[in-house]
């Protein structure tokens, strides 16, 4: 394989775009921006919201790439894209005039990608690749105009209304990758977990060093027989006067003061206890994440439940509608009887009922769906799976629950919790122990600007608590007493995870066994149907057993779809005990 060596501008302008990309992370929505090139193909991988103030960073980060090596491949990889505004899809457009290529998962990411390319094709390219220029030159161009271009952008109305070219099909997988993407309670969920990582900074820093640069300027005038006890220091009679004040007279210092601890394990032990609470933060982000795939799915599969009964509602007005007309048909020949038309349209009239409110239930879960998207509400959808029956073998209890106490993430949290009180107790017992710590500081001080020395005073202190009124107790007992409560929680939540093991377990043998039964009553019904019409066509039977055997068709159906949806929905649920829904649903 033969490695492709970078010019020297070319290392620059990666090398820059790279730094550019770290300083702006904080402000473009925890955008990232990764490059790697092989064999005169460079992938640029774009993790993030490509949105407001992140799109400046994005343009800025390829037109360095470009200019460095226009004739290079690109491939721009948007799987990890979350969100791109109106101002993304035009730089995304430009970089596809320019020679870029994209690669996108989900729907959202795809209809775009597809978007820009048609329009492509649509309007031919008139415009000219531009030469290539110094990178010193486009860093200082970009480096001006890029700031203000972020910010007229950040400042663009929010609230636009997005454009909606149709129905959007979602699988299952689709939905649950969209859900993590888009999901507010997922995505605070991942800020909580950031968060934990800044108070762990936040307490760490009490441990280092701290220095600060200080400056000031007063005017003092001072009473000397106040500050010397009220008695002039020389006897009247002595023909000598003291004035009774000195002053105003100016103080002027500046110069730097700093300070550090050396000995104090309470603020060690607390640090500890931050960084375990980092870990505890991150299995309940995790379990978040768990659980909202959990509701999606759910609702996913309630949805296919509602589009089954339309559809079954739906055969069930053709049929009606089928032997309405054959009664009628009947009728006028004089085969038939007027009460065998009349229940027959009663029948059909009720069966349209059933599918209006099929067709509500339907339309109102899809709404739910579309709300734990996050998607525009304008945006209609459509469901791209069915339910069906994934006939998988029975997993055996015992097994399970420890599996589910070994992956589940509220599992790992709680042992994490443990250890955090722990550590607090301990930090709560060493306020007992003396502490050292360190400071000084460094003046230019002087009554004018022109006659300042440099002065400066080191210190080194040690403090031992003597008495604390009961403080340090009272929170070692408070500390032990969150120990306490911590256990009841591990023993409600051990039983609690046995408990949903079990039942989910229960539920999916259940339902497994209704789907045989359910199926085997569908096809005895609908030959029960057949039999009936065939009775009544010859005239042997009235349509009483016409109908008798549609009501009995219409609960097969509905047994069949409310199994299925329950299989579907144990699976769900077991695997949400196992702590196996990420890996079940999201491929």
């Amino acid at each position: 394989m033969k490695e492709m060596r970078l010019s020297v501008n070319e290392e620059i302008s990666i090398l820059a775009c790279a730094l550019l990309t770290i300083v702006r992370s904080k402000k473009a929505y925890m955008l990232r921006i990764t490059t790697e090139t092989k064999r005169a193909k460079t992938t640029v991988t774009i993790e993030g919201r490509i949105a407001g103030p992140s799109v400046g960073t994005v343009e800025q980060c390829w037109r360095e790439l470009y200019a460095a090596a226009p004739k290079q491949k690109f491939i721009v990889n948007l799987c990890g894209v979350s969100f791109i505004d109106n101002a993304g899809k035009m730089l995304l457009r430009e970089m596809h005039r320019l020679g870029a290529e994209f690669q996108a998962v989900g729907c959202l990411n795809q209809a775009i990608v597809n978007e820009i390319a048609s329009s492509a094709d649509a309007t031919p390219d008139k415009a000219k690749k531009p030469k290539g220029a110094p990178i010193i030159f486009y860093l200082i161009l970009f480096s001006l105009l890029i700031p203000g271009l972020a910010q007229a952008r950040a400042q663009q109305p929010s609230a636009a209304p997005a454009s909606v070219n149709g129905p959007m099909r979602l699988s299952l997988e689709q939905a649950v990758a969209l859900a993590l993407q888009q999901n507010p309670t997922e995505q605070i969920g991942l800020i909580n977990a950031a968060e934990s990582v800044q108070d762990k900074n936040i307490t760490r820093s009490a441990l280092l060093p701290q220095a600060d640069l200080r400056a000031s300027e007063s005017l003092n005038r001072v009473n000397l027989q106040a500050e010397f006890g009220g008695k002039p220091l020389i006897p009247a009679a002595s023909g000598f006067l003291l004035p009774n004040h000195i002053g105003p007279y100016q103080i002027i210092s500046a110069g730097p003061a700093f300070g550090t601890e050396i000995f104090d394990l309470a603020l060690w032990k607390r640090y500890q206890a931050s960084r375990v609470n980092v870990s505890a933060s991150d299995a309940d982000s995790l379990s978040t994440r768990e659980q909202v795939i959990l509701l999606v799915v759910s609702q996913y599969i309630g949805t296919l439940r509602a589009v089954a009964n339309v559809e079954a509602s739906r055969s069930r007005v053709e049929l009606a509608q089928a032997l309405y007309d054959q009664a009628a048909d009947l009728q006028k020949q004089g085969v038939g009887t007027g009460i065998d038309t009349l229940r027959a349209n009663v029948e059909l009239q009720n069966e349209k009922q059933v599918l209006i409110q099929a067709e509500n239930d339907r339309d109102a879960s899809l709404f739910g769906l579309s709300r734990l998207l996050n998607l525009d509400p304008r945006q209609k959808i459509e469901l791209a799976d069915s339910l069906g029956f994934f006939d998988t073998p029975q997993p055996e209890v015992d097994p399970s629950i420890d599996q589910a106490l070994g992956t589940r993430e509220e599992w790992k949290s709680i042992l994490q919790r443990e250890k955090i009180v722990q550590l607090e107790k301990q930090a709560a017992q060493y306020e007992r122990l003396p502490t050292l710590r360190a400071d000084g500081n460094w003046y230019y001080l002087g009554t004018k600007p022109d006659n300042g020395i440099p002065t400066y005073q080191y210190a080194a202190s040690f403090d031992m608590p003597l008495f604390t009124s009961g403080r340090i107790k009272a929170e070692v007992t408070k500390s032990r007493l969150e120990m306490q409560k911590l256990e009841q929680q591990k023993d409600d939540l051990r039983n609690q995870i046995a408990l949903e093991v079990k039942t989910s377990l229960l539920n999916l043998q259940s339902a497994r066994n209704e789907v045989e039964v359910a199926d085997l009553g569908v096809v005895l019904a609908k030959q029960e149907v057949d039999q009936a019409r065939d009775r009544f066509s010859a005239g042997v039977a009235n349509n009483i057993e016409v109908i008798t055997a549609q009501d009995s068709l219409s609960r097969a159906n509905d047994n069949q779809i409310a199994a299925l949806y329950r299989f579907n929905q144990a699976r769900a649920d077991y695997a949400r005990s196992v702590g196996q829904m990420e890996k079940t649903y999201s491929k």
